[in-house]
This record gives structure tokens, C-alpha cells and sequence, in this order.
């Protein structure tokens, strides 16, 4: 079993961006920043606690972190990681109410 704060060590927050409004409107998606750590079941198992709803399938995306240049230097941010969670016909996730 996983304690309460367990599950906000791994989901992170929404990521919100044109590509994952799409997604949620079309297919029912929602895009999470995850924990490195994670994996599908984990992440599963947090969206159906937290915010009560059923989900059908998770895929996850390792981000490389993007090189950017300051002056001189080359910095590289760090590799994050990215779940589309997709929820079965029928649910509906609200960010606005849940928090």
C-alpha cells in the first residue's frame, strides 16, 4: 500500500502545454510530470487515488533536458520524465476542483 505522501512524490504536477490541451480534449489524456523513479503501475495506482478516477492506460516519456546557451557557457537542464495517462470513457479530470 502506498501512504498519501508517497503518491505526491511521484506526480509532480500537470504539464500543461498546446500539445497536452489537444490530448485532453480529444482523447481523454492527461499529461503529468513524474518522478525519475516511477513506473506505469506506480503512476496508475497515484491518478486513481488522488483523484478518484479510473484509469485505462499510462505511457511514459523520458525528456531530455534542453542545452542552452549563457554567454559564454553551455548549460544543459536536467532529464525529467512525462506521463500521458489516459482515462477510461466516462471519467473527467478537473485540476480547478481537485486542488
Amino acid at each position: 500500500m502506498i501512504s498519501k505522501d508517497r503518491l505526491f512524490d511521484i506526480l509532480y504536477s500537470p504539464h500543461i502545454s498546446e500539445k497536452s490541451s489537444i490530448l485532453s480534449e480529444k482523447n481523454n489524456k492527461i499529461t503529468f510530470k513524474v518522478s525519475f523513479r516511477s513506473n506505469k503501475h506506480i503512476i496508475k495506482l497515484a491518478v486513481e487515488k488522488l483523484f478518484s478516477v479510473d484509469v485505462q492506460k499510462v505511457n511514459i516519456i523520458c525528456m531530455k533536458g534542453k542545452k542552452k546557451n549563457k554567454g559564454k557557457k553551455i548549460i544543459v537542464r536536467n532529464n525529467w520524465k512525462k506521463a500521458y495517462v489516459t482515462l477510461k470513457k466516462g471519467q473527467k479530470l478537473d485540476f480547478m476542483n481537485n486542488f
